[in-house]
């Protein structure tokens, strides 16, 4: 299900009519070479189409008003071949409501110092224009991203790259559903929000459903695809029959099986792409969801527990982001406060995604000691290492604020073979204490969106987009 739309990027180029229609050509063939390689280098997510040199206030206008109804243009980057009068752009980037990057950037790579003249020097007028163009964004108090460099450079493309996944996000924002199955953990604060502001401002819509709904759901699953799917897990997981017998074994791991199927149908027929539920709310199943939930988060669905259906679509949003890579729903839990060994042990009740797993996940049965149900089956693993982000949404009641810091992924010392949830331990780049002091004094949540596939600057340009306060934590 994790499939977006087949998205695009517009590439408007900045000129004016006062160097004569030769240079117009030649600022055309540009740009157009420009485009060929940034979709050749293999290193854009999406492509990018060249639309237009853009040389009066009426056709910059006219683009930025067809590229807001062309739902397969995800944004516009622009670039400044010479020096495009900014009173120009002013009209067109009031009315523009996509995502904007500003590439700074020159066709040739360096000074041709045998052969500069004027006539170059007219045609090739890149950092004129561009501090031109950046003035009117300025003074339009406008977030757009700007990315400075030469086109060929690897590092470059990354960038603009990158921002396209935040582009696409915003976009797809607008169409995330998350489906809450009860309401929120009774007596959590955290959890809570304004779900009309949130649709507001993310274009998330929240809808609440009875436990009914879903068990109506659950139960009609057809046993044969129960037993397909169970066969279909045999040979991607290691099943472990433990302490139970093998036919409570079956039963449970089967009966997740049919939850998963049963909130996929549920889901997929109301065009839902996230949802939460609540171990205080299971009415009507004998399981709370664990295994399922890890399988439909590994498909692309969004998901936070005890209700957060703000973390339930953060987690939905990051997942685009990171084209569904190393990605997921985690919780802070406990804590190694040894000198040297400092680290958060994250982890949840059961509903950990296991696409951050560095080893072959398990499916083991287990008992849960919360929510008064049958014992569940859930996938088993050992997280990540490496370089990752950890974002939280909160709604402050004046405002929504997207706070995160950057960590370090690590795995466990040691076993822990009492405990048999998935586990990913982290520990902040500036240091246990400074970063969760830094949390903690901005109301962070315990529910997060763990990422190593995403950076904090993917997430200040999306911010930006939805014009939303930032939090980096970085001391």
């Amino acid at each position: 299900m994790f499939n977006t739309e087949n998205y695009k990027f517009w590439f408007i180029t900045g000129s004016q009519f006062l160097y004569g229609p030769e240079v117009l050509d030649k600022v055309e063939a540009d740009a157009k070479d420009i485009v060929d390689k940034l979709n050749e280098s293999g290193n854009l997510p999406y492509p990018v189409e060249f639309k237009l040199v853009a040389t009066t206030s009426e056709n910059i206008a006219g683009v930025m008003k067809e590229a807001n109804y062309d739902d397969s243009v995800a944004g516009v980057i622009t670039w400044m071949h010479t020096f495009s009068p900014a009173k120009n752009w002013i009209r067109g980037t009031q009315l523009l409501q996509k995502p904007l990057l500003h590439f700074a950037t020159q066709y040739l790579e360096e000074l041709p110092y045998d052969d500069i003249d004027f006539d170059y020097m007219n045609a090739n007028q890149s950092a004129h224009g561009d501090r031109e163009y950046a003035f009117i964004n300025a003074r339009l108090q406008l977030n757009n991203k700007i990315v400075y460099g030469h086109w060929a450079d690897e590092d470059v493309q990354t960038k603009i790259g990158k921002w396209m996944d935040v582009a696409v996000a915003y976009n797809e924002s607008f169409k995330i559903k998350v489906a809450s199955f009860a309401d929120k953990m009774r007596n959590v604060a955290v959890t809570d929000g304004d779900k009309i502001e949130a649709q507001i401002k993310f274009g998330w819509r929240v809808d609440y459903w009875a436990m009914g709904d879903l068990v109506e759901a659950v139960n009609n699953v057809s046993e044969e695809d129960i037993d397909a799917k169970y066969e279909e897990l045999q040979k991607v997981y290691d099943f472990v029959v433990g302490d139970n017998s093998p036919e409570k074994f079956e039963h449970s791991v089967k009966y997740q099986i049919r939850e998963y199927f049963g909130l996929k149908h549920f889901m997929d027929e109301h065009g839902y792409t996230a949802f939460t539920d609540n171990f205080e709310d299971l009415y009507g199943l004998e399981q709370l969801p664990g295994l399922a939930s890890q399988l439909l988060m590994a498909e692309g669905y969004g998901f936070a527990g005890e209700g957060d259906w703000k973390t339930a679509a953060l987690d939905r949003l990051m997942k685009i982001m990171s084209h569904n890579k190393h990605t997921v729903f985690m919780e802070d839990y406990t804590l190694d406060l040894r000198k040297g060994h400092e680290a958060i042990l994250g982890s949840h009740m059961l509903e950990v995604d296991p696409t951050i797993a560095s080893d072959k996940p398990r499916v083991e049965v287990h008992p849960l000691d919360i929510g008064d149900k049958a014992d569940p089956a859930r996938l088993v693993f050992t997280g990540m290492e490496g370089d990752a982000v950890d974002a939280t949404l909160a709604d402050y009641g004046d405002e929504f604020k997207l706070m995160s810091y950057d960590v370090r992924g690590n795995k466990p010392e040691a076993e822990m073979p009492l405990l048999p949830v998935a586990k990913q331990l982290w520990t902040p780049k500036q240091g246990l204490r400074d970063g969760s002091v830094g949390w903690l004094t901005l109301g962070g949540g315990h529910h997060t969106v763990l990422s190593f596939d995403i950076d904090s600057e993917q997430l200040s340009d999306l911010s930006k987009m939805f014009g939303l306060t930032y939090v980096d934590i970085k001391d």
